[in-house]
């Protein structure tokens, strides 16, 4: 066995009455148990809520999108759609018009984020049917077009889909030149039966209505130009290798983004705070650690006789400051696995049954959404192993001096 680590759990689990230090050293590992277990679970709820926002955004946002580099839009073409379609890896191209408009039904208003599709949006299937909580997913039937509406405007309207008597007014204003005053050149207006209503996540179901292409076209006059084109690759496929090779193809004009990089600002954000909380915690930890420093330093003094024993027979300064950093290592360590293990148990739980819940009856999950990632146990146990040395050094070289022979 080795004999740093022998004497030092001689040391902190020794079966003789318990004194001040071991009591010490108990309560430090307690506050290490505490601090991991915390860090774990902090950390694995941000990465549930991370999870949680990528399944919302990727279930309305397209694979890969395709925007132009400079501008609100870009000039779209046949040979353009089936350049792309050409690409290996591309099964459908849909084409889009999106544009700010405002929407009368009866005696309400809102303004609204009007996203008009090409007819195979549908086959994307962005849009379950489960989240159809009105009417049917539906843009075209016959020559009789619909709107698919958001769950927070529909709300808001107060829509009544079954109801054919009424329609969506919806217009839309126009750059104008200076001089106009003919109020009926500075803004376009057109009509539309609500078929269906979603709901998904509440930002896009308080903003979006689907239309069909040609609806928005001729609404914000927009002749051949769209503001982007959204791919569905096909199954199986690297999206990350199609993406290159798209934009390979287009070249600089056009950006092509994937569904991380369509809501970057926002997994950036929640990157830096999982970073900041992790610090933070990362300082509750030091701050529960110092307790070990004071235990390791009474014991160096407690422990003076039997180091300069040690000496005497023979034991070197390196193998006493071992000594005392296999204490600190077995404090920290003891207590970390503890807290790994009440952390776990308590992301199973959450995880399985829900135990703590959000507390809104509108909200998407009842309980708080729970990753459990080995990245972050890895860290955790880094960190501790990390501040445990720096802690027991000191320590350690103390109890060392007491093997100098001025100390016999």
């Amino acid at each position: 066995m080795n004999l740093p680590f022998f004497i030092a759990r001689r040391y902190l689990f020794s079966k003789r009455k318990k004194n001040f230090i071991n009591i010490i050293s108990i309560l430090s590992m307690v506050g290490v148990a505490f601090s991991t277990a915390a860090l774990i679970i902090v950390l694995s709820v941000f990465n549930g809520l991370e999870d949680l926002l990528r399944s919302l955004n990727d279930s309305f946002d397209p694979e890969i999108k395709i925007e132009a580099t400079t501008g609100k839009s870009f000039v779209s073409s046949k040979e353009l759609i089936k350049k792309i379609k050409k690409i290996e890896g591309v099964k459908l191209v849909t084409e889009v018009i999106e544009d700010y408009a405002y929407v009368h039904y009866r005696d309400a208003n809102q303004i609204v984020t009007l996203k008009g599709v090409s007819d195979n949006f549908i086959e994307q299937n962005r849009i379950p049917q489960e989240n159809i909580t009105q009417g049917k997913l539906r843009l075209k039937q016959g020559k009789i077009n619909y709107a698919v509406v958001g769950q927070g405007i529909s709300n808001t309207l107060t829509l009544a889909v079954e109801d054919p008597m009424f329609a969506l007014q919806i217009y839309y204003i126009k750059d104008v030149k200076a001089g106009v005053t003919d109020p009926s050149r500075m803004y376009s207006k057109m009509n539309i039966v609500p078929g269906g209503v979603f709901s998904i996540i509440q930002y896009i179901d308080e903003n979006y209505v689907l239309v069909p292409l040609d609806f928005a076209r001729e609404l914000f006059n927009y002749g051949n130009k769209r503001t982007s084109l959204e791919i569905k690759t096909e199954d199986g496929v690297s999206i990350d290798a199609v993406q290159s090779r798209l934009q390979d193809s287009l070249g600089k004009t056009f950006q092509v983004l994937t569904q991380e990089q369509q809501h970057k600002d926002l997994y950036r954000l929640l990157k830096i705070e999982k970073l900041f909380t992790f610090l933070s915690l990362t300082l509750l930890l030091c701050i529960g650690s110092i307790n070990i420093f004071f235990s390791l330093m009474m014991l160096a003094i407690d422990k003076k006789k039997d180091i300069s024993i040690l000496a005497a027979i023979g034991a070197s300064p390196r193998l006493i400051r071992n000594i005392f950093l296999a204490e600190g290592a077995l404090i920290a360590s003891s207590g970390a696995v503890i807290g790994l293990v009440l952390g776990g148990i308590f992301c199973w739980l959450q995880l399985n049954f829900g135990i703590i819940s959000m507390g809104m009856e509108s909200s998407i999950t009842q309980g708080y959404p729970i990753k459990i990632s080995w990245v972050d146990f890895a860290a955790t146990l880094g960190i501790v192993s990390v501040i445990t040395f720096l802690i027991s050094s000191r320590p350690a070289v103390l109890a060392s001096r007491f093997a100098s022979p001025q100390q016999l």
